[in-house]
Parts: C-alpha cells; structure tokens; sequence
C-alpha cells in the first residue's frame, strides 16, 4: 500500500424514502450493511467498522477506518501452454509474444505456472489503487440499488424498484460531498430533519456530527437508541400512577420503527371497558393503534394506555386527546363483537363448521372436528379413561369460537375468545382451558400448555394437521413450510417430553391416518411421516445437547418406542461410553454386524454347534435373553446394558477359536445364525452399529 493510502477516512450513505413500513426496516439496514461490506471488498477497499442507522424516512451507513485509495494488489493471468509459446530451444513463438504483448509485459517477465495436468505461461500484472474517492459514485449506486425488500415498486417515469419513493440521496467522504445519481436524484450532502418538526433541508459538513446534528433537528438516527428511549420514558411516565406496560417486545420493535422523535403519552379510557376480556384488550390497543397496554403491579390490566407520538411534547394534550376518543370507538365495536357472541353458545355453531371450508381437499371444518373427536377418544381411552369425555367435548368445540364476530376481527385471539366463551356457556373449566392451550406452543421454546385436557387437544389438533396434508400430498419442502407442519411436530414433541405421556408416535400417526378417509397410500403416508417426525426429533435431541451418533442409534427406535423412554436410552448410552469397558463390547457387537449377512439365514440348530466357545455363547444369549425383556420393559437401562455386556467375553472366545465360514456349508450358516440372534438382541436397545467410540482406556 502507498504511503498515501493510510486508513482513517469514513465515509456516509443515507437513503432518505417516504415512510417505509415498520416490518422492513430492520431487513432492509441488515442488507445495507452486507451488501456495502461485500462490494467494499469487491472493490478492494479495507475498512475497519460499518454501523448502520434507520427511521422511518432513511436508511444510512457509516463506514469507518477506509483509505484514500484501493489497496496495490497483483494479477495472473494465463495464456497459452509452455509447449505452444516456447520453441524446442525456448525461444519464444509468435504466440507468446502476441500474449505479452496484449497483457503489456515484456516477453522476459512471463513465467511458467501448472494449471491442471499442463504448464503454462502466466503475465503476472501489477493492479495500483485507484483513489477511492474516484469509485465511491458507483459503489454508493450499488449499494443503494442493492437492497431488494419484499412489494417494491416503481414510481412517477423512474424506472427502479425500491421498497418505496426515495426522496433524496446523501453521500460524504469524510467532509467531502459524493456525486452520483440515480433516476435524476443527483446526491449531496444535504439531508432532512423531521417531517413536521424541522421540514427543512440542512447540510451536514462532518459525518461525526450525522447523529448530533439530526437529534437537533427532531430525528433520533439510532433505532436502538430510539427503543431504549421509548422503554425508558414509558417506565418513568407510569412510574406515577403504579403501572407498567404490559411487556411485548414486537409491539416495541415495531413502534420504534413507526417514529423518529419518540414522545410517550399516557392516556385513559372509560373503566366500563374493563369488563372486557384482557386479550381482547390490549389485542384491540396493540393490532389497530400501536398503543401499549398497561397493567399494575400485579399484573391486572388498567385503564391506562402509552401512546408513542411522533411529535412535539407541547402536542401531548392534543395526541392524548385524539388517542382516546379512538380508543373508545375500538373498544365499542369490541364490545358490540363480544356481546353479540355471548348470544349464541359454542355448541350451538358446531353445526356452522360445516359451512366453513378447512381445505379443499379436506372438506370443511366440521369435517376437521370429526377427526379430532375420532383422535380424543384414542388417546382419552390411551392416557386418561377418566377425562376422556372433558377431551373429546373439548375437540367438538374447538373450532367454533373460529365463527365469531371477535375472532373474524382478531384472528389472533382464536383459542383464547374460545375460552371467555366456554366458561360463559357454564362449560368445565379444563374443556374451556383447552380450547385456549390447543395453539401452543406458537413458537419454539415457547409456553406449553398446562393442562392435560388442553395438552391432548393440543396433540390431536397438531396431529390431524400434519396427518391430513401429507395425505393429499401438501408437505414441507427444503425451506418452505407453509403450513407450518414442521413447528407443529415439534410442539407435539415437546409436550409429549414434557407430561411425560407414554405414547408412542406411531400409534399417534395411525389413529390420525385412520380418522381420514379415502386416502390412496396409506403405507406411503405414514412412511413419510414417520420420516418428518424422526428428522423434528434428531433435531430436538442435538438442541438438548446430545451427539449426533447417540441420536442415530436410537432414532429408528423413536416411532415405536415412547420419546421418554427414548431419551432414557440415550442419556444411558451416554453414561456407558464414558466406561472403557463400552467400548470392548462395541467393537464385539460391530464386529458381528459386519459379517451377518443381510439376507436371511436359517434357524439357528442346536445340534450344528460343534464347539465349546459356540455352545457356550449360545448359554450366555440364553442367560441375557432372560432378563432382557423384563429389564426392558421396566426402562431399566443401565442394568440392561451392563447385562448385554456380558456378551463382550464369549463373543471374543468365539471368533477367537471358532472359524465361522466353515467349508461345511451348514455349520457356517449356523454359526452366522447364532451370531444373527445376538445382534437382533442387542438392537432391540440401540443401533450399536451407529455408535462410536467412547472414552479409551
């Protein structure tokens, strides 16, 4: 690098748009940020930090520690082979002297380089670092033509695509302005202040002061600046009255991206409202307006309510004012919905599912309930005989509060309205708890249901789901699951492991299966669900911390075998490899698996074991068989690994002084029948093939 090309510039882009929606904010300054990481090395200029800043109207970059120019840097490029450009006594041929010529090299500096199975001559030219300022026109276009966010659109004869109108362009290398244009906005180093608070344009001379300078004039630059702001004064305003907001980090996130100067107003609404149910509530707050709940201490919602102005505080009488004559419109339809609701009981719309499509394929959802109630019985007859009729009353009702007036309006609230309207239709409580708990888990990691009735529901919803699409051929694929079959899954696992019910999946995905009529391959379909449920659980098992051959060598067992009782096996396995001894007896077992034959043999003949190391196998798989099955039965694993460890001995002895592919052709089959026996033994615990190596001795 030249002495001239010292790190230390910086250099500023800001995109200045019409109001861009909250959702793609924070997208569109993560694609800022790489794709001006990406065409900086692209263009061989170093930097030391990239920062990134976002309102509503702008997206910005700043890149610290660049040079004034690119770095020197080195070139090869091949011509033709040695052969072709060297005579027998090495002079040069026309070839590659033409080469050198082209590439401006002198025919002595061109070298020999290997490429392939061939040599051939390579010019080796020196690129010097053009000014960065020369190339930062067209590297601030490509950045800015490199964000893709979803619905842009054209405007006005511009013939781009952003997300929406970009209004103005600026550009600094370090306090020096960088010309460019797209679609006829020239840049600058003009910016804008607040749309309303400080309209006018201004200049900004040092990238250092972008944030200071656009704080006076009303624009907080710094979207995490911004939320920690709105959470802070949102604490201090209702500090006052004893409340706090109702914690919801989406709403947050999504706030600070809707304002450039955050002012929180504290308002109320009439407390005739509070009789309302709290979902509906802070939904109605939340969905429409973008307003923060607000509960006490003890987490009981108020009548108070933050609004986030984007305007002055001296605007604050106004805003509360607004907020609260609107508030109150919302709240009455709400109430008009949930009043109108309360008129007609749950059990009087199971009929109107039938009039509710759920998929085309699939009829309607009354059709869906059918199936659901055919699952209830199973798994109430399965685990709870004395809540069977709580779970199936449960699974009738659970898709009808989808026809209410509130639920139409908040479809979020599904499951949750079910419940207000259940308990005021005198239903039991743990059927009006299901209908709300059937939806979880919503997210990964997410709140489980608590209930027994609400945790079958839940299974049995998921199930006939995932089992009711794969039937007609709707399932995940590579990235795409567009009906989230893959979180549903996992949701049926993790309340599975987490009530600890003895339930075998494979039951599970037949019951669902049989509850659906007219399917073309049933065998195929419950093949590749039981695929789909196997790959949720290694994934669910390398989360929990366990490695990848533990969860091989249990999986294939994971359709069949109840998932805690699967997770008893693998947490045992894991104890064992850490025993030296384990590994002695894996290398035995391997050892077998490798020469069984994969066909099958005949049964094994007790008068065809000639030798004493054979006969005396066959004792020690007698003795272990014994116990085997009750060990098992008993999810003894630790005294049933110990006890297959036994084998290790004998099993050595015979290879030891036994020649199993004897000439006799009976005996040998023999001999790889008894060792068949031990290995569908021993892989009635684990795949002991797919197990490394543990600890050495």
């Amino acid at each position: 690098m030249n002495e001239d090309t010292t790190s230390g510039f910086s250099f500023l882009l800001e995109i200045g748009t019409e109001d861009l929606p909250a959702r793609f904010i924070l997208p569109a300054i993560q694609q800022l940020k790489e794709n001006t990481q990406k065409i900086l090395a692209e263009n061989h200029i170093t930097f030391s930090e990239i920062r990134t800043y976002s309102t509503p109207r702008r997206l910005a970059t700043i890149v610290e520690g660049m040079p004034l120019a690119q770095e020197d840097r080195t070139k090869e490029v091949f011509g033709p082979s040695k052969k072709v450009a060297f005579d027998e006594n090495g002079s040069p041929t026309k070839a590659a002297i033409g080469f050198a010529h082209g590439q401006g090299v002198s025919v002595e500096k061109l070298t020999i380089r290997n490429k392939g199975k061939g040599e051939y001559v390579v010019a080796i030219l020196e690129e010097k670092g053009v000014q960065v300022k020369k190339i930062l026109p067209e590297i601030s276009k490509k950045i800015v033509l490199s964000i893709h966010l979803p619905k842009s659109m054209r405007w006005g004869n511009n013939s781009i695509r952003f997300v929406r109108p970009i209004r103005w362009l600026m550009a600094l290398f370090d306090s020096e302005a960088v010309e460019f244009e797209i679609d006829g906005i020239r840049s600058s180093n003009l910016t804008r202040g607040h749309r309303f608070l400080s309209p006018v344009t201004f200049q900004l001379k040092e990238i250092s002061d972008y944030k200071v300078l656009l704080a006076s004039k009303c624009v907080m630059a710094d979207h995490e600046e911004r939320k920690k702001m709105i959470h802070g004064k949102m604490e201090t305003l209702l500090s006052t009255i004893g409340g706090k907001p109702v914690d919801d980090p989406e709403l947050l996130d999504t706030v600070v991206n809707l304002v450039e100067y955050p002012v929180p107003v504290l308002a109320t609404f009439p407390e005739e409202y509070l009789k309302l149910p709290k979902e509906l509530l802070i939904t109605v707050m939340k969905g429409h307006q973008k307003y923060f709940a607000v509960e006490d201490r003890n987490g009981r919602i108020t009548n108070h309510f933050v609004v986030i102005s984007n305007t002055s505080e001296e605007n604050s009488a106004t805003v509360r004012v607004g907020a609260e004559r609107v508030i109150k419109a919302r709240f009455e339809d709400a109430r008009f919905y949930f009043e109108e609701d309360g008129k007609k009981r749950l059990s009087e719309r199971i009929e109107e599912l039938r009039k509710v499509t759920f998929q085309e394929s699939l009829g309607s959802l009354h059709e869906k309930m059918k199936r659901m109630v055919t699952i209830s019985e199973y798994l109430g007859d399965k685990l709870m005989p004395q809540a069977k009729d709580g779970i199936v009353r449960a699974a009738r009702l659970a898709k009808t509060d989808l026809l209410t007036g509130v639920v139409r309006e908040f479809p979020e609230l599904q499951g949750i309205m079910g419940k207000y309207y259940a308990l005021l239709d005198g239903e039991e409580m743990d059927v009006a708890e299901a209908l709300e708990e059937q939806y979880l888990p919503t997210h990964s990691g997410g709140r489980l249901p608590r209930t027994d009735t609400g945790s079958l529901l839940g299974i049995v919803d998921k199930i006939d789901n995932i089992a009711s699409f794969f039937s007609i051929g709707l399932t995940p694929t590579g990235s795409e699951d567009p009906f989230a079959h893959r979180r549903q899954a996992l949701g049926i696992i993790a309340i599975i492991l987490d009530k600890g019910y003895y339930l075998p999946l494979k039951g599970l995905v037949d019951k669902a299966l049989e509850a659906i009529p007219n399917i073309k391959d049933r065998g195929e379909t419950c093949s590749k669900i039981s695929r789909f449920f196997e790959n949720r659980l290694e994934t669910v098992f390398a989360d929990l911390g366990y490695d990848a051959d533990m969860i091989q060598s249990i999986i294939s067992f994971s359709m069949n075998v109840e998932l805690g009782e699967i997770k008893k096996r693998i947490e045992t396995i894991k104890k064992f490899k850490k025993d030296s001894n384990f590994n002695d007896f894996l290398i035995a077992v391997k050892r077998i698996n490798n020469i069984i034959p994969k066909t099958a043999v005949p049964e094994l003949d007790m008068e065809l074991l000639l030798e004493d190391a054979e006969r005396q196998l066959k004792d020690r798989l007698d003795a272990v068989r014994s116990d085997f099955a009750v060990l098992l039965r008993d999810g003894k694993h630790s005294d049933l690994i110990s006890l297959l460890m036994t084998l290790t001995e004998p099993i050595n002895t015979f290879f030891d002084r036994v020649l199993v592919m004897d000439k006799r052709e009976e005996v040998k089959l023999n001999r790889l029948s008894l060792l068949n026996e031990i290995w569908k033994t021993v892989s009635g615990v684990a795949d002991f093939s797919k197990l490394s190596a543990g600890q050495e001795k």
